[in-house]
Order: structure tokens, then sequence, then C-alpha cells
């Protein structure tokens, strides 16, 4: 959960908000596949709903900077170096728009690929 205070009061933002967003995002751009779940996270390992957009996403909040893992699993035949840096930017100016948070670092994981 993430708290914004201003002097209007406070802003609270949950983080499965934050994940349904950069999953939706990530999800969006060319060569992605899907969303790979964390093989790190037992939550993710353990969870029950088969929520695809949730899978794979780690949103940890320092200071008043967002710092976003992706795990991902990228089509066949094409340029990763090109779909990360997609991604990276996608995701970020998306949260940005959407929170007014600035994103850190965005950490995108290539778990596998499709054919």
């Amino acid at each position: 959960m993430v708290k914004l205070e201003n002097y209007l009061g406070i802003i609270e933002i949950s983080e499965e908000f934050f994940v349904n967003l950069v999953g939706y995002a990530a999800s969006r751009c060319f060569g992605v596949a899907g969303m790979s779940p964390s093989k790190y996270r037992l939550s993710d390992r353990l969870r029950k709903k088969n929520d695809s957009l949730n899978k794979g996403v780690r949103i940890r909040y320092s200071g008043e900077m967002l710092v976003i893992d992706l795990h991902i699993i990228v089509t066949y035949g094409v340029n990763i170096s090109a779909i990360v840096k997609s991604i990276v930017n996608k995701v970020r100016y998306t949260v940005e728009q959407a929170t007014s948070l600035h994103v850190a670092k965005v950490n995108v994981f290539v778990d596998g690929m499709l054919s």
C-alpha cells in the first residue's frame, strides 16, 4: 500500500491497483507472449485464481519512488532488447501518468520464449 499525503489529506493506493496497471501495460507491448510467475515469490506460485496480469509483477515503494519487477515470456523471433526497452518506457509512462509517482526502475526478466 502506498500512502501519499498532501494538503487535502491522505491518498492510499493499493498494491493490487499497481499490479493490474503494470500487468496491463506490459502485456500490451509487441512481442510479449504473457506474464510469468516469479520463481522466487511463494505468493505467485500458490496463487489460486488464474489472473494472468498479476503473475510476475512485483512493486516496491521506497521513499518517494517505485521500483517495478516484471517477469515476462516473449514471442520467438523478436528482438528481446527492443521488447525490453519498449516495456520499460510504456510501464514507466503509464504508471507516472496514472499516479503522478516517479518510477525509479523497471526491471524486466525474460523467463521464457514461446514459438
